[in-house]
């Protein structure tokens, strides 16, 4: 959901595009209820999974941080810099967002997706906790944000294994734990923390595919939209045929399957292939929706579901109808909200980060 370095042209349009995924997810999420099981009609199948959108961001965030360093051997060039950077570029717009969604569900504590707000929790929620300590939110997709945060924190580590011991070195001592605690069940069944280390391979698959950027010609002519293709269409197949609770149930093992996917596509993109992939992805709409992405995912949640809840179901008769008037007034209170909200709690902040 943020944005390191903008030389990889289309890296903002797939931001953009989870961002506004994620959007529409959760209008069908408070327009059909019963999640995980679909029971909106076929053709809004697409958007039941609002969770590989965010296994999109992680990977795209490890892919992003690590551009720069993968140009210089794998080096951050200070600890302390960059934490300094990415606290200016999350965190006040994550505080604003977070005093905005408390004051709505302070207001309307009848609205799904958040709770009206305690003192526990609004500490928790601004010191980024939420993944280590359960709490109720006052935004629904706030977890992320605690994921993310964490992840960051490792960054630094994680390079200097990728410098001293490899690619291949790096992403088993982040994968296998992993992989045994999911095969000893100790992270199975529904929990509110925890996805940190869960996500971890998914950030550590990103940040090792920038290392596309300095390889040679023989690993750079690859045909890496085609390795994306490959590896996403067993995954996807899969759930498309054992249906939304299945995979619901499966995320766990989905999320580790899918990420090459994703890897293997920002590989692409840094390579500048397939081009016409790329000219969409960089195309301006795109661009300029990647650009306050962050703040989409922020501020959308309330205004979805205030929508939802006291305009489109009490004033349609039907489900299928409560989602289209919900899409239709939703979207673009939310992209407006997001952009003014962009302007005046993220843009000064990028203004104020050192250059890179």
């Amino acid at each position: 959901m943020t944005v390191d370095d903008n030389r990889i042209p289309g890296l903002d349009g797939i931001r953009g595009l989870a961002a506004l995924y994620v959007v529409l997810h959760h209008c069908w999420l408070l327009s059909f209820p019963g999640y995980p099981a679909n029971t909106g009609p076929g053709g809004l199948d697409w958007l039941v999974h609002g969770r590989f959108a965010v296994v999109v961001f992680i990977t795209l965030s490890g892919f992003s941080l690590a551009v720069a360093p993968a140009r210089h051997g794998w080096r951050l060039g200070g600890a302390a810099r960059f934490v300094r950077r990415r606290a200016l570029r999350i965190l006040p717009a994550y505080w604003a967002a977070l005093a905005g969604s408390a004051v709505v569900a302070a207001a309307l504590p009848s609205l799904p997706q958040s709770a009206p707000p305690t003192l526990r929790a609004m500490i928790v929620h601004t010191l980024l906790l939420q993944d280590v300590i359960a709490v109720p939110t006052p935004n629904g997709a706030f977890w992320s944000i605690a994921v993310e945060a964490g992840l960051y924190l490792s960054f630094p580590l994680l390079l200097a294994a990728r410098r001293h011991l490899g690619a291949t070195a790096t992403l088993g001592l982040v994968i296998v734990p992993v992989v045994l605690a999911g095969l000893l069940g100790l992270a199975s069944g529904p929990r509110a923390t925890g996805y940190t280390v869960e996500l971890a391979p998914l950030f550590t698959l990103g940040m090792l595919a920038a290392g596309v950027i300095p390889a040679g010609p023989r690993i750079r002519r690859l045909p890496w939209l085609g390795l994306a293709v490959l590896a996403a269409a067993p995954v996807l197949t899969l759930a498309a045929v054992r249906g939304p609770a299945w995979t619901g149930a499966h995320y766990y093992w989905l999320d580790l399957a899918i990420g090459p996917a994703i890897a293997f596509l920002l590989a692409g993109l840094a390579t500048g292939r397939p081009a016409r992939t790329i000219q969409l992805l960089h195309s301006g709409p795109l661009r300029a929706l990647g650009d306050f992405s962050y703040s989409l995912y922020l501020v959308h949640m309330p205004i979805v579901a205030a929508i939802s809840t006291l305009l489109a179901r009490p004033h349609t008769d039907s489900r299928p109808a409560a989602f289209w008037l919900t899409v239709a007034l939703a979207v673009p209170a939310a992209l407006i909200t997001a952009r003014v909200f962009a302007a005046g709690c993220e843009t000064p902040f990028r203004r104020r980060r050192e250059p890179t």
